[in-house]
């Protein structure tokens, strides 16, 4: 009984996490052909690896993108197809990666 009642009190919200997570990866496609597929660039075109930086640095840095604080010769108009929420998932994936490093 009492385990029923976590899984109540817990369930969804770590069903959310996941949800999250599956949604950023998804969003996440679209970076696939520069910084791989999990975030692990290959090395193509001096490209940094995403995976194994915090979660706040990736959003800072997509934000930063997309303000045109920081230059790039793509990824500020990649980071203007993206709102906050959708960044945030984007980031959210990529540092879960980092948690299950391969």
């Amino acid at each position: 009984m009492f385990a029923s009642m976590l899984l109540l009190l817990f369930g969804p919200p770590l069903a959310n996490a996941a949800e999250q997570i599956d949604h950023g990866r998804r969003l996440y496609a679209t970076c696939a052909a520069c910084h791989g597929t999990d975030g692990r660039s290959q090395g193509a075109g001096g490209l940094r690896q995403l995976v194994g930086q915090s979660r706040d640095a990736l959003v800072a840095s997509m934000k930063a993108f997309r303000s045109g604080q920081r230059e790039a010769t793509i990824m500020h108009q990649i980071a203007r197809g993206y709102s906050d929420e959708q960044i945030d998932l984007i980031a959210g994936f990529l540092a879960a990666q980092k948690r299950e490093a391969r």
